[in-house]
């Protein structure tokens, strides 16, 4: 039987990289969103252009328990895969209550929704590595203590518990992702890596004259988005609900993300790269790097991109965007 998955964030990074991974397992996918991208094809759905055929979109919002509901009611999917939130970081800082309400209040409607509705539908919760914050030890793993230093990772920590309460007090498949830093071409251009790729391809076409970072020192396990929504479907495909980190095991600084992209466009990115204050965050969070042991045993899932073919293909992908659409 054709299995159903929604998926909230369905427009985002993940989300399009998820519907095409199902699409190829033969599930039928069904994507919440705001009407307005409804309405707004061109710019909203941009990453979902090749399967917006393939799939079904419903207008929606996690702000609203009666909406959700609604699609529970209409959808009983056998999964849910919740992606969708306010996910920038830095954003979290200048509106903490937007942030909250989405993130917080979104999980905790949808977790509701499945316990009265579709008890059976498993659930998966995208955590984040910004939960682990002041780190207490290096690396993390599923049973370091969270010390979550922005909004967002205070959210995050919040969307975990109700996940692991909704499991352990109502016996639902409910389980966690504690996704480390994954990129790809389709990041947000407010994602400092794609920030990096962009201005590197647009520097590189004499479109811009210098590139603005915060701390270049901040280290971080990035692994590409593509090999991690791989892993979400691994983890609802478990015979118990378990939280697991993912991640590569292997760090490196904004650095050494920028010097490597200047590098493939053959220029040295020190002629380039501007400190900017007002870019480092009020609480920066150091240093994160993954200990995803427990994934690779029980879900035999490892990452395939290393870091230079990430950053490449991102550099690659915005080389080509920027010489299409000059800008």
């Amino acid at each position: 039987m054709t299995k159903k998955a929604l998926i909230t964030g369905i427009t985002g990074q993940d989300g399009s990289y998820l519907s095409e991974f199902l699409l190829k397992k033969k599930y039928k996918v069904h994507g919440l969103v705001r009407r307005v991208a409804l309405e707004d094809e061109n710019h909203r759905l941009w990453r979902l252009r090749n399967i917006t055929k393939k799939i079904n979109l419903h207008p929606a919002s996690l702000e609203s328990y009666a909406s959700l509901v609604k699609l529970i009611q209409k959808l009983k999917p056998d999964e849910v895969y919740h992606l969708g939130a306010q996910s920038y970081v830095d954003y979290s800082f200048k509106d903490e209550f937007s942030t909250l309400n989405t993130n917080i209040n979104g999980t905790h409607y949808i977790l509701s929704a499945l316990k009265e509705f579709s008890p059976k539908t498993k659930f998966y919760f995208a955590g984040s590595s910004e939960m682990f914050g002041k780190v207490k030890q290096v690396p993390q793993s599923e049973k370091t203590p969270f010390h979550p230093r922005s909004v967002y990772g205070i959210s995050k920590v919040a969307g975990y518990d109700l996940t692991r309460n909704y499991r352990e007090a109502y016996n639902m498949f409910c389980c966690s992702g504690i996704l480390f830093n994954h990129e790809s071409p389709r990041r947000g251009f407010e994602f400092v890596t794609r920030k990096i790729t962009h201005s590197v391809a647009r520097i590189k076409f004499g479109l811009q004259k210098e590139l603005r970072l915060g701390n270049l020192d901040a280290k971080r396990d990035w692994g590409h988005a593509k090999d991690y929504v791989e892993a979400m479907w691994l983890m609802l495909n478990q015979r118990k609900p378990k939280d697991y980190v993912i991640s590569t095991g292997k760090q490196y600084s904004v650095k050494e993300f920028a010097k490597l992209a200047f590098e493939l466009v053959d220029l040295d990115y020190k002629k380039y790269v501007k400190i900017e204050k007002n870019l480092f965050r009020p609480s920066e969070v150091k240093t994160l790097l993954g200990n995803c042991n427990k994934a690779k045993k029980e879900l035999k899932w490892k990452p395939k991109y290393n870091f230079k073919e990430l950053v490449k293909d991102m550099v690659k992908s915005d080389l080509e965007f920027v010489q299409k659409e000059g800008y």
